[in-house]
């Protein structure tokens, strides 16, 4: 029963935390997970000098484990949004697509906020997207 429970709120893809682990000496795999303060440790050590950065091969089950418990399920997926994020930020289009049209034209405009938008929603994008996933369930 509780399998069931959780992967009816299978939020997070391991495999695309595998993709970002690849890059992980900067963090991403981690800010995916909704662990921003040590995605940012990562990204300035360059994974902990390489040593955490191997440690997260095997610790990814349990990151995207805890994800899936801590963040809500819904229409909207982390894992696309995740992706415009990482690769359009700048541009906006992970707003757009989690329908914040108006501060996602506004990224367009300022090159994500001079790139403070962008950082932010690093940070954030996780709890954004779970908060609109919880109003929409009220």
């Amino acid at each position: 029963m509780a399998q069931r429970e959780i992967s009816f709120n299978d939020t997070h893809s391991k495999a695309i935390g595998y993709l970002l682990w690849i890059f992980g000496f900067t963090g991403a795999h981690r800010f995916y997970y909704g662990k921003p303060v040590t995605g940012t440790l990562w990204f300035l050590t360059l994974g902990l000098f390489g040593i955490g950065w191997l440690i997260d091969l095997f610790l990814i089950p349990g990151m995207d484990r805890q994800a899936d418990l801590r963040f809500r399920a819904g229409p909207t997926s982390y894992t696309l949004a995740w992706i415009l994020l990482t690769f359009l930020g700048v541009f906006g289009i992970h707003r757009m697509y989690m329908g914040k049209w108006i501060t996602g034209l506004i990224y367009l405009l300022t090159g994500g906020l001079f790139l403070v938008g962008v950082l932010y929603d690093f940070w954030t994008l996780n709890d954004q997207i779970s908060l609109k996933h919880a109003r929409r369930g009220l």
